[in-house]
């Protein structure tokens, strides 16, 4: 496989996990509500459980309870995966010529490094438990591989 193709594959992956994550934030109750079906059946009360499906019981509870009483909260999560989604286009410029827009894959790689302080400062601050901060950062950890490949492989361009 050529450099060029190589680079473009490392970028799709990005693009495409990128993309993965802002679909999957417009759904998020219903998403959750299919979750707590898998993992707890017919018990949703998040105190009969512990752990990840504490937690799941937990977050599904009070996105049930806000959407019912103040239901434009969600417009918060929509313009997340709306951003998501923009941040995806970006890379479509180096994917087409990585020698010129290499400096797109520079600033990914902040954003990606920049994500453990947003969850390790503000994660605390909002109770979210340390292992979902690890969960979280975990998008920026693994796109972090990629990028770096691309930006190596445009110097051999």
């Amino acid at each position: 496989m050529t450099p060029l193709k190589q680079i473009r594959l490392a970028i799709l992956i990005v693009i495409i996990g990128l993309v993965l994550s802002g679909v999957t934030a417009f759904p998020l109750l219903h998403e959750l509500n299919l979750l707590a079906d898998l993992l707890a059946g017919d018990s949703r009360d998040p105190s009969a459980h512990d752990g990840l499906i504490h937690w799941i019981l937990f977050v599904r509870e009070g996105l049930e309870a806000t959407y019912q009483r103040y239901p434009f909260i969600a417009y918060g999560t929509d313009w997340l995966a709306f951003a998501h989604l923009m941040i995806a286009l970006f890379f479509i410029l180096p994917w087409r010529d990585p020698v010129r827009y290499e400096g797109v894959l520079k600033v990914g790689i902040a954003c990606s490094l920049l994500i453990l302080p947003l969850a390790f400062i503000c994660g605390p601050i909002r109770g979210i438990p340390f292992w979902w901060r690890v969960i979280d950062s975990s998008f920026g950890i693994f796109c972090l591989p990629p990028l770096m490949f691309a930006l190596r492989k445009i110097r051999q361009l």
